[in-house]
């Protein structure tokens, strides 16, 4: 039982304030105890701060639990199994469904907590509370036994949290706000960006690793990096060795903590003011221009289903945080053995409370919702018309200046591109513009009616609720597939090495292994590989919408054929930065054509009427008098076009794409008068020169379209670019 004593009211006093002063001083002054549990010095807490909060004298402990009859604070010295303090919350220090407590004296350098928590076990109604499970703060803002990569140190599988001190200084580092139709999106995992020693930086797979590369960022030319999961994740938690080699939860789409960074990601030890150097890397990185996206996972978490771990929200409330069946099992609409009941009041709180944080401490710039269909499921699985989590994301103010970006599915079959509920403020990962784009490339010629609108910003799905273009999030590979390169060196997935009898993965990849299964050295198929990648990313970086890039795709990274690495902490998903040397022409390709999309904003966006007469987009096959594309055209030409004040003239764009097996000759239009055809793109060129700092003059209106070939042009004006 827990030795509970009042302090004398003497010891009660504080001396009086004017209603200025406490508002200056609420947080700061000097607190008095006002009780004392089991040797400690205690007092009623701070009701509205969740987690674990320092004050001038102490600390300051907020948990909440709907169904819970009590909950106890237990304090441990690092390493040690037993706990060297319980701390039961008084009766009295409960308010609703909140605990709070100032526990004084406490040094947060000495000390990781977690708690205990009472109440019902009634599985069949899905309470699961036992008084001897060790849970981790939903809160917490660190996570302890994490701090080693590939090492559980983690006690009886319980996680402990630690105190963090929230003292970063950002000075004048911005919120950037770079418009959607001028971002270019580079999608990375921090460990495998920079793991492999070719990558020539000295903390390898860390947050400074990637400080070490803003340069290399710079000069590529994104605006913007997409980070995989950096919430803290075990990826212990399903280890096993396959033919000798150990495999983890690499990707880490299965979150431990929202509130905390990944501790294994940092360079240095950082007890007690964990993610100073995710936030170090973040203000190099909008110091320089480019802004962060975080991949979150609101779908699910890693307690899994009724045979996973009671790690966190099991505890608290299973039957408030997880969608359940009547009979208090799991819906799995995430295939990871759970689902988040994300439209729970509660839920709700927990993950607007989370978002804030992020933005308000780390200053990120937007999220990518990971399986965001899940956000939109009633409490009983069904999908909702106007799912409140996700409207109130979209007219959340602190949230108001950053990106929010959803992957519009979810495992469960729901398939919500183009008709997820955007409140003129959700953008989308376009799936069909990966699956219309990659059939198109690899010869399906009749796919042209669909490619057109994936190349004009898709806006036969994204009219109405949506902001037109600017919802599209165009990819043509991310980390979930193949890479550019394995898309035109594999037709089918090659993942024997996860272990499943290469049953996981999609099989839909629409590849083409340009006539040889996998890595060769014939010439003729090598060159053929390369146009393909040219190809890919000319229409990419000249379609409308935000173009999203994968990590190692600029220099043909490869995964070996395999489309499903999410285990693979090795050669197979880390960058291979050799390859950049030895592609390097290539790169150069890549890089060039990022730079000629923010050179054109006529492609990006609708600029001022151009004065040349011609529409922002037109349309057309082999010629400028047939404009109607159908299952039969091999040739497909999108003219964009925008009057450009700062150049006195109009910008005008013209992308010719054939994917037939043959050559084809196409006429250009009139160009406007005063200008003149210039060619800046020639993906099919026999003499390797496949781009043109300076735009190359045409003598005529006729040009001849390699076979399987992109070719850019522009209007020239005068004698410059």
């Amino acid at each position: 039982m827990a030795e509970y004593r009042r302090h004398r009211p003497k010891e009660r006093v504080i001396r009086e304030h004017t209603a200025k002063e406490l508002r200056k001083t609420d947080l700061n002054r000097n607190l008095l105890a006002l009780d004392e549990v089991n040797g400690f010095r205690v007092r009623p807490g701070f009701y509205d701060i969740n987690g674990a909060t320092v004050m001038p004298d102490g600390v300051n402990f907020t948990v909440y639990s709907n169904g819970a009859t009590r909950i106890t604070l237990l304090l441990f010295h690092k390493g040690e199994k037993n706990p060297y303090a319980t701390i039961p919350f008084p009766d009295s220090y409960r308010i609703g469904k909140v605990f709070s407590m100032v526990v004084f004296g406490l040094n947060i350098e000495e000390f990781e907590y977690c708690y205990r928590v009472d109440g019902p076990w009634n599985p069949g109604r899905g309470q699961l509370f036992d008084y001897n499970h060790i849970l981790l703060d939903p809160y917490a803002k660190a996570v302890t036994g994490q701090r080693v990569w590939g090492q559980n140190s983690n006690r009886e599988g319980t996680y402990r949290a630690r105190v963090v001190r929230t003292n970063f200084e950002w000075n004048a580092t911005p919120q950037l706000k770079i418009p959607m139709s001028d971002s270019i999106i580079y999608e990375m995992h921090v460990r495998g960006f920079t793991m492999d020693k070719s990558s020539g930086v000295k903390h390898r797979g860390t947050f400074a690793g990637i400080m070490e590369k803003v340069d290399y960022l710079k000069q590529l030319g994104v605006t913007a990096v997409e980070l995989m999961p950096i919430f803290e994740f075990d990826e212990t938690r399903d280890m096993r060795e396959v033919n000798g080699r150990i495999l983890l939860d690499y990707w880490g789409y299965n979150t431990v903590s929202f509130f905390a960074p990944n501790t294994s990601y940092a360079s240095s030890i950082e007890w007690n003011c964990e993610g100073l150097e995710l936030k170090t890397m973040i203000k190099t990185l909008k110091d320089n221009g480019i802004e962060v996206i975080l991949d979150v996972v609101f779908n699910h978490t890693a307690e899994g289903n009724e045979n996973g771990p009671f790690i966190s929200f099991k505890g608290f409330d299973n039957n408030i945080y997880y969608l359940l069946t009547p009979d208090g099992q799991y819906y799995n609409f995430s295939g990871c053995g759970n689902t988040l009941n994300c439209n729970h009041p509660m839920v709700q709180e927990m993950i607007v409370g989370c978002l804030r944080y992020w933005v308000e401490q780390y200053r990120v710039d937007g999220f990518r919702f990971d399986l965001a269909s899940i956000l939109g499921r009633n409490q009983d699985g069904s999908p909702m018309e106007q799912p409140p989590l996700i409207q109130r994301l979209a007219y959340d103010p602190i949230l108001g200046d950053v990106k929010l970006i959803a992957e519009a599915w979810d495992a469960g079959g729901m398939y919500q591109v183009g008709r997820f509920p955007a409140w003129k403020r959700w953008a989308e990962w376009n799936g069909k513009y990966r699956d219309d784009v990659r059939a198109y490339l690899k010869g399906e010629y009749w796919a042209a009616p669909e490619v057109v609108k994936r190349v004009t910003g898709s806006m036969d799905l994204y009219g109405g609720d949506y902001l037109g273009h600017d919802s599209s999030i165009n990819f043509i590979t991310c980390h979930d597939g193949f890479t550019l390169y394995d898309l035109y060196s594999y037709n089918d997935k090659h993942n024997e090495a996860n272990g499943w009898n290469n049953t996981d993965g999609t099989n839909d990849n629409r590849s083409w292994n340009c006539g040889f299964e996998g890595e060769t050295d014939d010439p003729e198929i090598r060159s053929l590989r390369f146009k393909m990648m040219r190809n890919a990313i000319t229409i990419l970086m000249c379609s409308r919408g935000t173009p999203m890039i994968l990590a190692g795709d600029e220099f043909g990274n490869t995964q070996y054929g395999n489309n499903n690495a999410y285990c693979q902490d090795n050669e197979i998903s880390w960058l291979n930065w050799d390859l950049m040397k030895k592609n390097q022409d290539y790169f150069n390709f890549y890089r060039n054509m990022i730079q000629f999309r923010r050179k054109h904003p006529a492609i990006r966006k609708d600029l001022k009427p151009p004065h040349s007469g011609f529409p922002y987009i037109s349309v057309f096959s082999e010629n400028p008098f047939n404009s109607n594309i159908t299952n039969e055209s091999r040739v497909v030409c999108v003219r964009f076009a925008g009057y450009v004040s700062a150049k006195g003239h109009d910008d005008i764009v013209y992308v010719a794409m054939n994917v037939y097996w043959e050559d084809a000759y196409i006429t250009l239009p009139d160009p406007p008068t005063g200008g003149y055809w210039s060619m800046c793109v020639d993906t099919g060129a026999t003499d390797g020169k496949y781009f043109y700092n300076r735009p190359k003059p045409l003598t005529n209106r006729n040009w001849s379209l390699k076979a399987r070939s992109v070719s850019v042009f522009i209007v020239s004006y005068g004698t410059g670019y």
